[in-house]
């Protein structure tokens, strides 16, 4: 049990809690990241429809919230994409809701924090650029690989810049993970240990009471520095996506 409470490693543990039927040869179990999912899409889809179901003329607290949701995201497409790119308005807006809502969750005592899996991060951003990719070919044929050939670049460097373009495009979706995915990861690892600094003072009594404050304080702050980060990083994964399609619809240079 101690070393449950200062390991800053053992919330991020995946819990198998039954198995599923397996299927193609592959082994299938429901399990603590799966739960949570389904607790962000459910927390998404349950405040966006009781937020929406009265409509009133002057919104309480809840339509309030739901309005300003939807603004913001709405905002945000409208002003990286612009009118054309709005279709794309219900893909931002779910992306940045599920990261949002499974940050938060993980921010509560002895829930899980599904988005410090890289898997979890990684099979977002390959997504989000797999559907860059089916956009930009299925709107400009293969002229959207003009893309990563930059207009007016000498002819003998053109090799050299081009592929500069491609790695930086395939870098992407790493990028898009890894970033969501460390800052999850190492906010909550820094929180745990400071966390842990403050039951062991205060288990070893007397002067270990006073020591604590620090800690305390540390992990008061975290708290609320996490929260923030929890916002940021789905704000920040929404807007690269609103940035890439704008390269798919627009990829001239």
């Amino acid at each position: 049990m101690a070393a449950q409470t200062i390991d800053p490693i053992h919330q991020f543990q995946v819990h198998e809690y039954f198995s599923l039927p397996d299927m193609g040869g592959m082994s299938f179990a429901f399990t603590n990241s799966a739960l949570f999912m389904l607790a962000a899409v459910f927390l998404i889809t349950f405040t966006l429809v009781a937020g929406t179901a009265r409509r009133a003329l002057v919104p309480g607290r809840l339509q309030s919230v739901t309005e300003l949701w939807y603004e913001f995201i709405e905002k945000m497409v409208h002003q990286v994409l612009g009118h054309e790119g709005m279709k794309f308005f219900p893909l931002v807006f779910s992306l940045f809701s599920f990261v949002l809502m499974a940050n938060f969750l993980g921010m509560m005592p002895y829930f899980f924090t599904v988005t410090s899996h890289v898997i979890i991060t990684a099979t977002l951003a390959v997504m989000v650029i797999l559907i860059v990719l089916a956009v930009g070919i299925y709107k400009h044929g293969l002229h959207f690989f003009k893309l990563f050939v930059p207009s007016g670049v000498p002819i003998f460097i053109l090799p050299f810049i081009s592929l500069i373009e491609v790695i930086s495009f395939l870098s992407r979706p790493v990028s898009l993970g890894l970033r969501l995915f460390g800052n999850m990861l190492a906010g909550h690892i820094v929180l745990k240990v400071f966390s842990g600094f403050v039951a062991l003072m205060v288990a070893s009594g007397g002067i270990g009471y006073f020591g604590a404050i620090f800690p305390l304080g540390m992990a008061v702050a975290l708290t609320a520095l996490e929260f923030l980060v929890a916002f940021l990083q789905a704000f920040v994964f929404a807007i690269l996506t609103c940035v890439y399609l704008n390269d798919a619809l627009h990829p001239g240079h």
